[in-house]
């Protein structure tokens, strides 16, 4: 082989810089390829508290790493040779529209972790078409949201407190303002063992110790926004001052049954669903008193430890209930193709938390707008590896649940 002087013209076309990024913000956002390296910003960018209050869940944290992992144990089972130049995404759920199989879950305290909070979540999920969920326990109030968002679908999630009469109020106003649905979370009687926040002393609004003033040192922005912006509260009540242990413990009512489910149903003039379903037996109940949709979820592992994992319990309910009612998964979604693994197991929507605050918390309203990026691009690109078009080829053809954890046949000894 010859060797010779290469040429300027021929080193040209190999040696393109990359233009560069001056936006710090753009370019950490820019770089992060999965929610998971969101996260990993998140982390570095958010004092300790307020970081592990979203990361976190209860005890020993089992539930949220085993509905993890159940995502992680799946096969997928593609066809090939499918014209799948174009793709589409879009889904019908609870009388509307969404762009895509998933919408943002309601989350609590969430301007603790970011200061745009819930404005920034639903100005992004308006820009991407998608459903907006504003929690009970939100830091924004409904009207507020709904101006952030005035032509997207918002969605309001209410939790049942022992003063009835505030609880409706929060209804009425959602209604007047215009939400389409109510998500009405039914599996926190009282509130998880959420250890995380007990060893950080997480109290709303944030208690300043030696640790939090060190931990917060490498961290000012987050600093500088939280003491520069409105004070933390949750717009839709009183003002509070201890721990959110505390605070649950001493709002929520823990004499909830089916007939109050029933009641609320009859006061709401729109769609209603119901959000923490852990067994067939409850999803069949609830179905039978006419609810719109369930929300198979345990709360994203932050109650009962070692709950039922939703994406297992998945396919047996979509067989029975398929037909009877719209069925909504969340807990433990990290990437596009869990969703559509979801959806192919028979899921007709699911919702993102976590997901989206560490987009939040990685960079504002910017990072939210990544986060449903990643989520959409990878949605897209799995239907296409899958040989798919529409969500509604998707089926349980495309997916097989490995077994990691399978329960022990009833009358086996374990000891011989």
């Amino acid at each position: 082989m010859k060797r010779r002087v290469p040429k300027v013209a021929d080193l040209a076309p190999l040696m393109q810089f990359k233009k560069p990024e001056f936006n710090a913000k753009r370019r950490r956002l820019d770089a992060a390829l999965t929610i998971e390296d969101l996260r990993r910003i998140a982390k570095r960018r958010t004092p300790k508290a307020a970081f592990d209050y979203t990361d976190g869940s209860a005890e020993a944290e089992l539930s949220i790493e085993r509905a993890r992992q159940s995502f992680r144990d799946i096969e997928f089972h593609p066809a090939i040779l499918r014209d799948v130049s174009t793709v589409d995404t879009s889904c019908q759920i609870l009388g509307g529209s969404s762009s895509m199989p998933f919408g943002i879950a309601p989350t609590g305290f969430t301007r603790m972790m970011q200061t745009e909070g819930e404005y920034a979540g639903s100005r992004a999920a308006a820009r991407a078409g998608i459903p907006f969920s504003l929690s009970t326990m939100g830091t924004a109030s409904i009207e507020d949201v709904r101006d952030a968002n005035p032509h997207g679908r918002n969605w309001f999630q209410l939790y049942m407190w022992k003063d009835r009469d505030k609880s409706m109020a929060l209804v009425e106003r959602a209604a007047a303002a215009g939400y389409d649905t109510l998500l009405v979370t039914v599996d926190v009687p009282v509130a998880g063992a959420r250890l995380r926040d007990k060893r950080n002393g997480m109290s709303i609004p944030p208690a300043l110790t030696p640790a939090t003033v060190l931990n917060a040192l490498p961290r000012p922005q987050w600093w500088i926004d939280f003491l520069t912006t409105e004070p933390l509260a949750f717009a839709s009540l009183d003002r509070w001052s201890g721990t959110v242990a505390e605070l649950l413990d001493t709002m929520f009512d823990p004499t909830v049954t089916f007939d109050d489910l029933a009641w609320i149903k009859s006061q709401w003039p729109g769609e209603l669903v119901v959000k923490g379903i852990q067994t067939i037996a409850d999803a069949r109940a609830v179905v039978d008193l006419g609810v719109d949709g369930i929300i198979l979820s345990n709360h994203g592992g932050r109650q009962l430890d070692r709950a039922p994992i939703p994406f297992h319990l998945l396919p047996e309910v979509a067989t029975e209930l398929g037909g009877r009612t719209e069925i909504i998964l969340d807990t433990g979604i990290m990437s596009g193709a869990d969703i559509v693994a979801a959806i192919a197991l028979g899921a007709d929507f699911t919702l993102v938390g976590r997901a989206y605050l560490y987009g939040l918390m990685a960079g504002g309203e910017a990072g939210v707008d990544r986060a449903i990026e990643i989520l959409s691009e990878q949605i897209t690109r799995t239907m296409r590896l899958l040989g798919v078009t529409s969500l509604d080829e998707l089926s349980p053809e495309h997916v097989t649940q490995l077994v990691r954890l399978a329960p022990r046949p009833a009358g086996v000894r374990q000891f011989s």
